[in-house]
């Protein structure tokens, strides 16, 4: 039976995966398939990478926009954490649907066979992988099993991020999913070395622990597929990152910034709602076709903090939808100075109301910096030659790898199918 196994290890660049600190990482992506010109997607945030791996798609397509979401629940425009335990339930309710595309989950299912992940990361980013109940998640906000049934908790995943919480994690995957219960998709998501990374300095002794701590889970993963099936005909074995990070330089005040511009009317307001995502933001209106566009983007026009903006019908370019109140999307300036442990990068970044903390110093993500979109991508198994790749990938194309090793069709997808050679 032809299967499929994935591994993400959160925010893992591909520059920093060296012989000193991932040596199984750096051995496997020798005898694998690895992809050189990988890219994340815009917003380079785990919530949108997790909706654009599962269903291979651009946030244009599938809806789920950043780490954080303005939607109208009622009472007009709100910004809202996608990580927190019930935005799901309120975006459906709120607009009727969840991802406008369908998954890996809901694909397999309705092709008679079953997906299991576990996640170790943020509950939006766990649920959305599957957010219409197709397979089981689990993460330790709350695990879910077909049709949304909540698992009991002896059933469900009790563990912290970091290290330890991933260890416990990658043990029950290999023991009880791919061993034990053996569905078609296996995903495993790991917190480090993003968990670790938002707390330290990127390329520390913590964040380079974090990373041979990735490498060390990733091992068991490998070394139980290679037990499972030794002539790596039968399972595609995936394993990535959803994005990099850069260093934080200087926290902007968008929201502030845009009140005594005289653009916003005040903090709660919904003329235009600020969606801080780390080094990007999103900018919702509740007139998309009014002149407060304009108006805000002329003033974007003028900061020094700002990269790009991407306005109205440019928002296609990145990727993004331009039928929505979301009618700016900006990403910060960054620069290629390193930090006192030697890692290149720099950016600036949105302060978010919803989590108010000063990370000068450490790594953050988000949007179109040469780091934050430098993931690794390396695929064994299912007929892929090891060597290097060196045209374009994206995570939108990993969905569609995988149906095509299932023999399953990848209709209505802006990602392809990989090369196996």
């Amino acid at each position: 039976m032809k299967r499929a196994v994935i591994v993400i290890c959160d925010s893992l660049r591909a520059d920093l995966i060296t012989p000193h600190v991932a040596p199984f990482l750096s051995e496997f992506g020798q005898r694998s398939a690895q992809f050189a010109n990988h890219r994340s997607v815009f917003p380079s945030t785990t919530r949108t990478s997790a909706a654009s791996i599962t269903t291979g798609c651009l946030p244009a397509r599938h809806g789920l926009l950043g780490n954080t979401m303005a939607i109208d629940e009622g009472d007009g425009l709100v910004c809202l954490s996608v990580g927190k335990p019930d935005f799901r339930d309120r975006l459906l309710r709120a607009t009727g649907r969840t991802l406008h595309r369908p998954t890996l989950a809901e694909r397999v299912s309705r092709a008679g066979s079953a997906t299991i992940a576990i996640s170790n990361v943020s509950p939006g980013a766990a649920y959305f992988l599957d957010p219409d109940g197709f397979g089981w998640v689990y993460n330790p906000a709350g695990s879910f099993g077909p049709g949304r049934r909540p698992l009991p908790s002896a059933e469900g995943l009790a563990i912290s991020k970091g290290d330890a919480g991933d260890s416990v994690a990658t043990e029950r995957f290999c023991e009880e999913v791919l061993r034990a219960r053996i569905p078609t998709v296996a995903l495993l998501w790991l917190s480090e070395p993003d968990y670790t990374g938002h707390h330290s300095p990127l390329g520390s002794p913590a964040h380079r622990q974090a990373i041979a701590s990735a490498d060390t889970n990733v091992r068991r993963v490998a070394d139980t597929v290679a037990a499972l099936d030794p002539s790596g005909e039968q399972i595609l074995f995936i394993v990535g990152s959803d994005h990099g990070m850069e260093t934080v330089d200087e926290t902007i005040d968008f929201e502030g910034l845009l009140i005594e511009a005289g653009l916003k009317s005040a903090p709660r307001s919904s003329d235009v709602v600020v969606a801080p995502n780390g080094t990007s933001a999103l900018l919702y209106f509740a007139d998309p076709a009014g002149v407060l566009v304009g108006r805000v983007a002329r003033f974007l026009a003028t900061q020094e903090w700002v990269g790009r903006a991407f306005v109205g019908p440019e928002l296609a370019s990145a990727g993004l939808p331009t039928d929505s109140p979301m009618q700016i999307a900006v990403t910060l300036k960054s620069d290629s100075r390193t930090n006192p442990h030697g890692v290149a990068g720099h950016s600036w970044v949105v302060r978010d109301p919803l989590e108010p903390k000063d990370n000068t110093g450490f790594g953050q993500h988000g949007g179109l910096g040469k780091n934050e979109q430098n993931p690794f991508l390396f695929i064994s198994g299912g007929g892929f030659a090891p060597g290097m790749r060196h045209e374009p990938s994206s995570l939108i194309d990993m969905a569609p790898t995988v149906l095509r090793h299932l023999g399953l069709p990848a209709t209505a997808m802006d990602g392809q199918g990989l090369p196996a050679t």
